[in-house]
């Protein structure tokens, strides 16, 4: 069992490793990389921060039409799934101005879901609009397909 000053250091350390996806990204796509990060590492409070409150996503077909549906719907599934898996991205672009950006990415991800190993390919668009010095994702479309 840990004691007192062990649990208080693993606090520490988890805080200092979890700063960078809590703070405000430099570019779009350092916030992309952040939302991803945070769902890898399952913290859904920094992932729910970099999103809109009026976000959409489009998944297999499905749309969720705010943050807090997100919330309640599939973050919890998409949390688990990142935490288990390793996505690599293979291709990235990105068009911005001053206040918007669009990132689309190609990627590939290895995992096991259900006792069963699992290889995607996928795509992912993404739009953030800038206020001030903090991008924030308004739109993400997802799609993914097994490796055959």
């Amino acid at each position: 069992m840990l004691n007192k000053k062990s649990r208080f250091s693993g606090l520490v350390i988890a805080s200092l490793l979890l700063a960078p996806l809590c703070s405000h990204a430099a570019t779009a796509g350092d916030t992309v990389d952040a939302f991803h990060a945070a769902l890898h590492a399952g913290d859904k409070d920094s992932a729910l921060a970099i999103l809109s409150p009026d976000v959409t996503i489009f998944e297999s077909g499905h749309v969720e039409r705010s943050r807090a549906e997100y919330a309640a719907h599939h973050l919890a599934d998409d949390v688990a799934f990142a935490g288990i898996s390793e996505r690599r991205v293979l291709r990235r672009g990105e068009r911005s101005g001053n206040d918007q950006a669009v990132i689309w990415e190609e990627s590939e991800t290895i995992g096991r879901s259900k006792g069963k190993p699992v290889h995607l390919l996928g795509t992912e668009t993404t739009i953030l609009v800038k206020a001030g010095d903090r991008w924030t994702i308004v739109h993400v479309h997802w799609s993914s397909r097994q490796v055959k």
